[in-house]
Order: C-alpha cells, then sequence, then structure tokens
C-alpha cells in the first residue's frame, strides 16, 4: 500500500499531515485531521455528473443521488434518516456537470456507524419502486422550482444554447419526461458503470486518524469491484466549436435577466490568474461590475461573474437582473466594462485587492469542514493531486497585473461570447 504525506500548516501551533492512500481495490482515500474541531466529515465523490448522463436518460446522475437514499438491503430510508440523526449528524449530497458526492458529517464518537451508512448508501442500494416511483414526484417538483426562478433557468437555456447537441448543455436534473421514463435498469446500469473504485474518492476532514479511515474503508469499501465491459469514456468538447448566439427572448418574468457568457480550452498556466481576474470582474461589493452598474449607475439590484473550470474547458459567465427598459444600456455597459483598461491595463492596486478578496474567501472557506472536505476533492479531480494550502496561497499572490491582462485576452477578447436576454412578456 502506497502512502504519500503531505505536510501542511493546520494552525500556527502545530503540523499536521495530509495523507494519500489506496486501498488494494484502487479506491483512493484523502484524510486532512483538524484538531481543534469536534466532529468528521466524510465524503465520497463519484467522477460522474450529468454530463456522461446517457442521452435518453436525462438527470440520471442527479436522480442516482436521490434514490439511494431510499432504502439498502439492511436500511429502509425511514432507518437511513434516523440513523445518522440520533447521532447528532446529518447526510446530504449534491451532484454537478462533472461530479457527484454523497456526504455526511457526524460527532467523532460516532466515526464507525456513520461510516458505515455512508458505504451501505454507495454501495448497496435497492431502489424500492414505490419509494422510486414517489422520489420521481420529488425532483419533478425541483425542476418546475427552477422553471419558477428565473435566474436559474436562464442559465439552465443558456448552457443548452453554448453546448447543442452535447452533454455539458444538458440540464443536471433532466427533464420531466427523462425523469419519469427512467428504469430500475438505467439506475443500476450507471452505478455499475460509474460507482466503481477506479472513478471514486474517500475524504474524510476533521477529528480523524489516518490508519483509522483506512481501516473502515478497507471493511466497508474495500469489496468494491471495477466495472465490468469497456471503459467508460467522457465526451470532450473542443473550444474551437463553440459558437456564439444573441438571444432575447420573452418570459414570464417581472425583470429583464441577462447573460453574457464565453468558453476557452482548458490551460493550466492561466487557472490562478483567471480566478484573480474574475474576483476583480464580478465578485463582491467591490467588483468592477458590481461598482459600474449598481453602485454608480442603479441598474442592476444583483450583478456578478462566475468561473467554471471543466475537464477539458474553462467557462466565465456574467449575469445581472435589471429592468426591462434598461437592459439594451446594462448589456452595452457590461460590454463596455470588458473592454476596458481596468482589465488590459489593470491597476496594481485592484490586482491585490482582488488578490486578498479570493484569498480572504479561501482560507475563511476553509475553517468550514464541508468546504475542506470538497474541496481536496475538487483538488484532486482536476489537478489529480491535493493542492496543499500553501501552494495555492503562493500561487493567487504570484499572479502580476501582466498576468491578468493576458487572461482577459484569452478570456475576453479572443474568444467569442454569447448574450442571452430574458425580457417581461407584455
Amino acid at each position: 500500500m502506497s502512502k504519500e504525506n503531505l505536510r501542511r500548516t493546520a494552525t500556527p501551533a502545530s503540523e499536521v499531515s495530509v495523507h494519500q492512500d489506496k486501498l488494494a481495490n484502487g479506491l483512493r482515500i484523502v484524510t486532512d485531521p483538524v484538531p481543534y474541531v469536534q466532529s468528521i466529515t466524510l465524503g465520497i465523490q463519484i467522477d460522474a455528473g450529468s454530463r456522461d448522463d446517457p442521452g435518453e436518460s436525462l438527470g440520471l446522475a442527479h436522480f442516482i443521488e436521490h434514490a439511494i437514499f431510499k432504502g439498502t438491503r439492511r436500511r429502509t430510508y425511514i432507518d437511513i434518516a434516523r440513523n445518522i440523526e440520533k447521532n447528532g449528524g446529518y447526510l446530504d449530497a449534491f451532484t454537478t456537470k462533472e461530479q457527484t458526492c454523497i456526504y455526511l458529517r457526524c460527532l467523532a464518537e460516532h466515526l464507525e456507524q456513520s461510516f458505515d451508512l455512508l458505504s451501505d448508501l454507495v454501495c448497496d442500494p435497492v431502489f424500492p419502486p414505490e419509494e422510486i416511483d414517489k422520489e420521481k414526484e420529488v425532483v419533478i417538483e425541483e425542476i418546475s422550482s427552477v422553471n419558477d426562478t428565473p435566474e436559474e433557468l436562464i442559465f439552465e437555456e443558456f448552457d443548452l444554447r453554448s453546448f447543442p447537441l452535447h452533454p455539458l448543455g444538458q440540464p443536471i436534473l433532466g427533464t420531466e419526461k427523462s425523469v419519469e421514463n427512467m428504469t430500475d435498469y438505467d439506475l443500476k446500469n450507471f452505478m455499475r458503470q460509474h460507482y466503481v473504485p477506479q472513478k471514486m474518492l474517500l475524504t474524510a476532514t476533521g477529528k480523524v486518524n489516518h490508519d483509522e479511515i483506512m481501516r473502515l474503508g478497507e471493511r466497508f469499501l474495500g469489496n468494491l469491484r471495477e466495472a465490468s465491459g469497456s471503459e467508460y469514456v467522457r465526451q470532450p468538447f473542443l473550444a474551437e466549436h463553440y459558437t456564439p448566439f444573441a438571444l432575447t427572448l420573452k418570459k414570464r418574468v417581472c425583470q429583464a435577466q441577462i447573460v453574457l457568457g464565453t468558453a476557452i480550452a482548458r490551460h493550466d498556466p492561466l487557472f490562478y490568474s483567471l480566478m484573480v481576474l474574475n474576483s476583480m470582474l464580478g465578485n463582491g461589493m467591490s467588483s468592477i461590475l458590481n461598482l459600474e452598474l449598481r453602485e454608480k449607475r442603479g441598474l442592476a439590484y444583483n450583478v456578478y461573474s462566475s468561473i467554471t473550470f471543466y475537464d477539458d474547458l474553462t467557462t466565465l459567465n456574467i449575469y445581472a437582473g435589471t429592468d426591462s427598459n434598461k437592459s439594451k444600456v446594462t448589456m452595452e455597459l457590461i460590454k463596455e466594462l470588458l473592454q476596458s483598461d481596468s482589465l488590459k491595463n489593470p491597476d496594481k492596486e485592484e490586482v491585490q485587492a482582488a488578490k486578498t478578496k479570493l484569498l480572504g474567501a479561501h482560507i475563511m472557506g476553509m475553517e468550514k469542514m464541508t468546504r475542506r472536505m470538497s474541496q481536496m476533492a475538487s483538488d484532486i479531480s482536476y489537478f489529480g493531486r491535493y493542492i496543499e494550502p500553501e501552494e495555492k496561497t503562493a500561487a493567487i499572490e504570484a499572479v502580476t497585473c501582466e498576468d491578468i491582462a493576458e487572461a482577459a485576452l484569452h478570456l475576453l477578447h479572443d474568444a467569442p461570447y454569447s448574450t442571452m436576454i430574458y425580457k417581461p412578456k407584455k
């Protein structure tokens, strides 16, 4: 069994180790001891999300995230809820376009029972037909809630237009029809293909002992076997195939919704520069977008930018909600800001402020155990290794004005961008 100890400073007073290991079956385990807490956060990440849904079963990865809570061979859905909550903990899960995560948080003294429960959900769900039928109705209600939320709906439709005929463009939740048509075979076949040791990662943070987590991992997850048949290959998306569009659609909304976005090929040397650029552009009260659109002109109550790093590309989206009569001037102003000297020739103090803002969010986020757990998983999923906090801090601090200008050139000037506006129906 191979072991790599990655040393970092957890608190000013003491050093602890982040350990990376593998079980005999290939399942990766990462532990991050945090001695000043009394709880443990366990997460099992599966390298499969909505972009891995079969074409006829949109939303399948997300639905499985729901379905595994409906019962196992040893537990009913009521047992599952009571088992964790009677010990003062909680269970949760989420699905993205590329990942699924099932996780729990518990008091340290209840680790073994909680580990047993988490592994049971992932390894031995039974999908009781009557419970699955009810859960389909729950997910359809979740889809309806998105349809009733213009800010969520416009992003969903924007992705659909950005990546036509590609899994990245499909909604994570699927559609009413696709959810209704899911079968027991669909669920089990997807799990046989993706819920396998080579595509799974266990992360544990908090009051943990690495050797104990390894022992429990071998006991509860050591029997997982790799997928049978041909290996699944995720369908790539080439950035040069991105086709820009400009759409204005009439919707039942009270406020105009605006999204502007683009996509570029994955470019790791720009990773931290792009993060700082996004921090400058649309993250927080002092960001360029918020100061110009909200504070100076009163055009929007809510305006921000977001950046997403996928396996093979990076996307930037800008959102603003404004009065329908002001949508045109708002969109024009956003475009002007993207071409402004604030990004082409950024001020050194503004860049430093954006870096400090980003570092503050990162450091304070690491004080939340669930955030800490998911960050470890994100590092390993994207970079193939855990990134020490000191390394991240140094990389962010090293970003220069020239780096920001280069990132802006790649993301905002060389790449074509698309626009979508929802305007109220009269």
